[in-house]
């Protein structure tokens, strides 16, 4: 009784406390309001109305109906082609999340290592390429199936092939070539973090490890380096895992949708194509839900991992 006495007694003390914090900087969470108005407007509603929508048919004309987990056994029982899009998916997520991932800090480390301009000019031509709007229109000529694509011109000029391969059609390399392209796209957002997480460490950190007994640049980069990117490194992780969990735009645009046997159709586009083609959105919402808690399952197991990195 005492011990619940007490419990009661600090929550109690708690709330003031909470209240006079709240007063005491009303002026920061006036500022944070706009924020968490759009937060709420476009991330909360929308996952709270697909976790709704998931258990009903909803046509998007008449209202919709609740029919239980029948979008759920439907998925997992009865949908052929949802488990293709689901080893896809993790696919792009376990290969091209950590290839992403780790191939934009060993850049920004490499780059950082520059004379300022130089660093800055590389910066510029490493990230530019990623927000570029002619990207898929490059990549198309790039992987483009007739003889004048670069990838088949360069092959038959070196006779290392007879005829041209189809790299967009052939269920054999579509997916291989998503990979390729998805990995170039997701490298640019990870890479300015780690760009500005290295230039934020101060150089004392060095001389004083130096002084301690490190002697190497990999010793630097193990004990000294990552331990004081932890924000960098939680904010690349959840920037990579989004963009590879939610692949659908490099495959539409370049493959087009749905692709030869689904070779490289991913859990989005399949969402796309029963949402916004077939218009049966509580089946889409339902797909939606279990790519959330996949989402957002592998943030909290990479966030574990890279906890022990955070600086104390």
């Amino acid at each position: 009784m005492k011990g619940e006495l007490a419990v009661k007694r600090g929550r109690a003390a708690a709330r003031p406390s909470l209240w006079k914090n709240i007063k005491k900087n009303r002026v920061n969470y006036v500022m944070l309001l706009p924020f968490a108005v759009l937060f709420t407007l476009f991330t909360i509603i929308p996952v709270v109305s697909a976790i709704v929508l998931s258990f009903t048919d909803f046509d998007m004309v008449q209202m919709p109906v609740f029919t239980g987990f029948s979008n759920y056994i439907r998925m997992f029982l009865n949908d052929d082609v949802f488990p293709v899009c689901f080893k896809n998916t993790m696919v792009f997520a376990f290969i091209t999340g950590p290839i992403s991932f780790f191939a934009c800090f060993f850049f920004a480390w490499l780059i950082n290592e520059l004379n300022p301009t130089l660093r800055t000019l590389m910066t510029f031509i490493f990230y530019a390429p990623s927000i570029s709007g002619s990207l898929y229109v490059i990549f198309s000529w790039v992987f483009s199936g007739d003889m004048y694509g670069l990838i088949n011109s360069v092959l038959m000029e070196l006779s290392i092939i007879n005829e041209p391969v189809q790299w967009l059609t052939d269920a054999r390399y579509i997916l291989g070539v998503c990979m390729v392209v998805q990995i170039w796209l997701s490298l640019g957002a990870g890479f300015l973090s780690f760009i500005a997480g290295l230039q934020g460490i101060d150089r004392q950190i060095y001389e004083a490890g130096a002084i301690d007994g490190i002697k190497s640049r990999l010793q630097e980069l193990i004990y000294l380096t990552l331990p004081h990117m932890g924000p960098q490194l939680f904010f690349a992780a959840v920037m990579q895992i989004g963009a590879s969990f939610s692949v659908s735009t490099v495959v539409s645009m370049l493959c087009g949708s749905p692709t030869t046997d689904y070779a490289a159709d991913t859990i989005v586009t399949h969402i796309i194509d029963h949402g916004t083609s077939r218009f049966e959105m509580g089946y889409a919402s339902a797909m939606a839900v279990v790519l959330f808690i996949l989402m957002v399952g592998t943030n909290q197991i990479v966030r574990r991992l890279l906890g022990k990195f955070a600086s104390t």
